[in-house]
């Protein structure tokens, strides 16, 4: 089996590199990976720029290329330039992310932007990450990357992502992992103002994750805050098939 390895927090994140030693006990790991810290910025793609490419050494992994680009180029270019080198890729795997990818804020993964460029390309891939900016415990994240790899290989279809979750916290005391659905993840935010050496304002986006109660932990985001790992099935088809008959009786279509 061949994998493409790809994240947001840069080719020299300590979590890609638990990742892929993880997963070379089951596959060929071939890695493709940003230069630089790309957190939070989505589905975005490199139009009208150059992508710089050029090959790293990297413990476990068949070849590692680090790119100029965003993690969606990654995937993309990662699978262009493995092909012409007759390398057929299997999987996609994204991640460790350092923070949680949990409910709205998968609109803004470049984690999950990564794996489902993954599934536009065709390939079932998998995101996985870990609750904190500052992880220190990847052995439940390494271990169930490593278990979907081998339960999920032939069977997860080419369309969806597993969107994988875990809490930063030593496994043993991890409660379990739970089938998840997307909730909301809201923060009590703001945008801190500073001025720079220039005398420049500017503002620096932050907040604190909200605490929620008296919801159900069938949803990732209650979940993780009860101390369970997720895995949350994932689909590009943002259709509400509910809405279009409501929308259709408005009259503004011609059909």
């Amino acid at each position: 089996m061949n994998i493409l390895v790809a994240n947001d927090d840069g080719i020299q994140a300590e979590g890609i590199h638990r990742l892929v030693k993880a997963l070379s006990e089951e596959a060929n790991i071939y890695v493709c990976a940003p230069h630089i810290q790309r957190s939070a910025c989505g589905h975005s793609i490199s139009v009208g720029l150059p992508i710089e490419v050029n090959e790293i050494d990297f413990d476990h992994a068949r070849l590692a290329l680090e790119i100029t680009g965003t993690p969606a180029d990654c995937v993309k270019l990662g699978l262009k330039i493995l092909t012409e080198k007759g390398i057929d890729i299997d999987m996609i795997f994204s991640g460790i992310n350092h923070g949680g990818n949990l409910g709205t804020d998968t609109m803004y993964s470049g984690t999950v932007s990564a794996a489902m460029e993954g599934c536009f390309c065709g390939k079932p891939s998998v995101a996985v990450s870990i609750n904190s900016h500052y992880p220190k415990h990847f052995e439940m994240a390494c271990e169930l990357a490593l278990k979907t790899c081998r339960k999920a290989y032939g069977k997860l279809d080419q369309h969806s992502v597993l969107n994988i979750n875990t809490p930063n916290l030593p496994k043993e005391k991890i409660k379990g992992v739970k089938l998840s659905r997307l909730g909301v993840r809201e923060y009590d935010e703001w945008f801190n103002p500073q001025e720079n050496e220039e005398g420049i304002l500017q503002y620096w986006y932050t907040g604190k994750p909200v605490y929620y109660e008296n919801l159900s932990n069938e949803i990732d985001v209650i979940a993780m805050q009860e101390g369970f790992a997720t895995i949350t099935p994932l689909h590009y088809d943002l259709t509400n098939y509910k809405l279009m008959e409501e929308v259709r009786n408005w009259g503004i279509t011609e059909e």
